[in-house]
């Protein structure tokens, strides 16, 4: 078994690649890596100290925010700031672009992330996750429009999800890689090199609870799926998009959070949740819709626009959108 290979070593290998790299990209992954160690540490001590519970506010998407979604989101901004290779940074929590050091003006990237997805379920201990997406700064324009960018765009996009182990999944857009924190050395380690999503799983993951909400090529879909000719199809849905994501990218399967008659526009994140995970889900051989077209092609219009997501192995994305087309 060959030496382990830190993420700091993995990120500074691969800008060895680039000729003209400067170092300012690399320095911005490794802080984000830096932040998700700190809220790591939160998250594993929470039922420890006082961080646990809901304060009296909400986000821009009228969610009750949770103790630690305000504390990850201010280690987010205090790790990324300093730095000043970001020109803006936008987040999940707070309604408006996030306002940068005036050194941070001539950065030439724009960071967006949901600090703390899944946070509702903090207080029963279920696996929750910190998720970024990566632009290139939008020359001779203000900062806003950088952060408005196709999911496309995307110069970088990961997740980092904090269960029975903390791990930090990322692509650049050359494969995806997934590195487990080691808490004896306080260092992310590769263990999951160049993760391959299977062409089809097993796996379905949604809230059927909906079932009567939705249009009837959603029902159907999901019909068929159950009564599966080939295969047998498990339901397993935990309701945090990082846990359900990520296990199905690493067995197969499809997540779906579609739209429905009470949630018109679905009720995920364009550019917090849906971008980042579908640049990972391409990046790793599967496909990622809104039922009606790729998530990476749609033009987002304001930072907290709500999408369906479907997303998962190509085979039952694919099915899902014929489903659609026939059904409605």
């Amino acid at each position: 078994m060959g030496e382990p290979i830190s993420l700091s070593r993995f990120i500074l290998e691969e800008q060895r690649k680039y000729k003209n790299a400067v170092g300012d990209f690399s320095l911005i992954l490794e802080q984000i890596a830096f932040a998700a160690k700190i809220i790591s540490r939160e998250v594993n001590k929470a039922g420890l100290v006082n961080i646990l519970g809901s304060i009296d506010s909400t986000n821009k998407s009228g969610d009750k925010q949770q103790k630690l979604d305000v504390y990850s989101n201010e280690q987010m901004i205090k790790a990324l700031d300093p730095t000043g290779k970001v020109c803006a940074m936008a987040s999940e929590e707070i309604e408006d672009m996030l306002p940068v050091s005036d050194k941070s003006l001539e950065g030439k990237y724009a960071v967006v992330f949901d600090p703390l997805d899944g946070s509702s379920n903090i207080d029963v201990n279920v696996s929750i996750g910190t998720i970024f997406g990566i632009y290139k700064r939008v020359e001779d324009s203000d900062c806003k429009k950088s952060l408005l960018q196709a999911g496309k765009n995307l110069v970088c996009a990961g997740y980092v999800i904090y269960g029975s182990s903390t791990m930090f999944v990322y692509t650049t857009g050359q494969g995806v890689n997934g590195f487990t924190l080691d808490p004896s050395v306080g260092e992310f380690l590769l263990s999951h090199p160049n993760i391959k999503i299977p062409q089809y799983g097993k796996i379905y993951s949604i809230n059927e609870s909906n079932y009567f909400r939705w249009a009837k090529g959603i029902q159907e879909y999901v019909n068929f799926i159950k009564q599966h000719p080939d295969r047998q199809y498990t339901l397993r849905w935990i309701g945090s998009l990082v846990a359900d994501f990520h296990r199905n990218l690493l067995k197969g399967g499809v997540f779906l959070y579609p739209e429905d008659s009470k949630n018109k526009n679905g009720k995920l994140r364009l550019i917090y949740e849906a971008n980042p995970m579908a640049f990972i889900i391409e990046n790793a051989g599967g496909m990622a819709v809104d039922g009606k077209q790729r998530i990476l092609d749609i033009q987002p219009e304001e930072l907290h626009q709500r999408v369906p997501l479907i997303i998962g192995s190509k085979y039952e994305v694919e099915l899902y959108m014929e489903y659609r087309e026939k059904y409605g």
